[in-house]
C-alpha cells in the first residue's frame, strides 16, 4: 500500500494527515511535503494526524523526530492525534511519547495549539 499526504493550514497550525503506510520508501516525501509546507508557510505548530495511517516503522518514526525537531528550533509545537493502536505502541516503545503531546482527535490537537499561539 501506499501513502497519502494531506497537508492543511488552519490560522498558524499546518495539519498534516497521513493515509497508508509509513516505512522506508515514502519516508522521503512525507519529509520534504512536511519541511517544504513548515518553511514556506506562516505556520508555527503542526498537528500530525495519523487516523488512516495503518503501519509506521522506525524510518517513520525518524521522519516524525526530524519534524519536531525543525518545529521546535522555529518556537513551535508538535503534536500527535488519531492514532491507531499499532502505530501508538510504536510511538510508546520509541520514547516520543515524553516529548510529544497526544490528542484523540484533530479538534482537540488543534484547539491545544491554539491557546498557546
Amino acid at each position: 500500500m501506499s501513502l497519502q499526504v494531506e497537508l492543511e493550514q488552519h490560522r498558524n497550525v499546518l495539519i498534516v494527515r497521513l493515509r497508508g503506510e509509513l516505512d522506508h520508501h515514502t519516508a522521503d516525501i512525507v519529509r520534504f511535503k512536511m519541511e517544504d509546507a513548515i518553511l514556506r508557510g506562516r505556520c508555527d505548530h503542526v498537528v500530525l494526524s495519523l487516523k488512516d495511517l495503518t503501519f509506521m516503522d522506525s524510518s517513520g518514526l525518524g521522519v516524525v523526530l526530524g519534524r519536531y525537531k525543525l518545529v521546535k528550533s522555529r518556537g513551535g509545537r508538535m503534536v500527535v492525534c488519531d492514532t491507531q493502536s499499532s502505530v501508538k505502541r510504536l510511538f510508546e516503545l520509541s520514547g516520543l511519547f515524553k516529548i510529544l503531546s497526544f490528542y484523540d482527535n484533530e479538534r482537540s490537537a488543534v484547539a491545544s495549539l491554539e491557546v498557546v499561539s
